[in-house]
C-alpha cells in the first residue's frame, strides 16, 4: 500500500513538472515570437533552471518567477560593477559611465521590485510599465561607454545582454496578460 501511494506522489510530480515544462515552452515561444529581442532558448533556460518557474502552473507564476530572477540578475549586476569601481579595475576614464550603470541597476532594481508587489495584485498592465522602465538600464549603460572623447570599452557587455533578457521575460509575459 504504501508503495502504492510513492508510485501516485510520484506520477503527480512527474505530471507537474511536465506541465511547468510546457507552459515555459509554450510561453517563451509566443514571446519570442512577439519580441524578436526575446531569445527563446535564452529564455526557456532560464527559466527551467529556477526551481519556482519549475513548478509554475499558469503564465502569472512564470511573471513572478521570471521577475525575480530579474531582480536578482540587476542585483548581481551592481555587486558586480561596485566590484570593479572599488577593486580599480577599468580603463581610464571609465569611471563615470561605470557609476552611471550602478545608478541605472538601482534604479532598475526599484522598477522591478515594485513590480513585483504590483504583480501579486494582478494588475499586470501597471506591472508591464514599470518593468519598461527597467528594461532600459542594460543598454543605456553601454551607450554611457560609447558616448565622451573616445569611445570606450565596457567591461560588462555580456552581462549587460543577459540582464536585458532577463528584464524582457517578463516585460512580454506581462504583456500577454494585460
Amino acid at each position: 500500500m504504501t508503495f502504492l501511494l510513492y508510485l501516485v506522489m510520484f506520477f503527480l510530480l512527474l505530471n507537474a513538472f511536465a506541465i511547468a515544462q510546457s507552459l515555459i515552452r509554450d510561453s517563451c515561444k509566443k514571446a519570442a515570437d512577439q519580441n524578436p529581442k526575446i531569445h527563446y532558448n535564452f529564455c526557456v533556460k532560464s527559466l527551467e533552471e529556477n526551481p519556482q518557474s519549475k513548478t509554475a502552473r499558469s503564465l502569472d507564476r512564470l511573471v513572478m518567477s521570471s521577475t525575480k530572477n530579474a531582480v536578482s540578475k540587476t542585483t548581481s549586476m551592481k555587486g558586480i560593477v561596485d566590484k570593479i569601481l572599488k577593486e580599480n579595475r577599468y580603463e581610464k576614464y571609465s569611471e563615470k559611465p561605470l557609476r552611471d550603470c550602478l545608478e541605472l541597476y538601482s534604479d532598475a532594481t526599484n522598477s522591478l521590485t515594485e513590480a513585483l508587489t504590483i504583480i501579486k495584485s494582478r494588475d499586470y498592465k501597471t506591472a508591464n510599465v514599470v518593468i519598461s522602465a527597467a528594461v532600459g538600464a542594460p543598454p543605456s549603460c553601454e551607450i554611457g561607454f560609447k558616448e565622451g572623447k573616445e569611445p570606450l570599452k565596457s567591461p560588462i557587455t555580456k552581462d549587460n545582454d543577459v540582464l536585458f533578457q532577463m528584464i524582457l521575460i517578463p516585460l512580454a509575459f506581462t504583456n500577454m496578460l494585460k
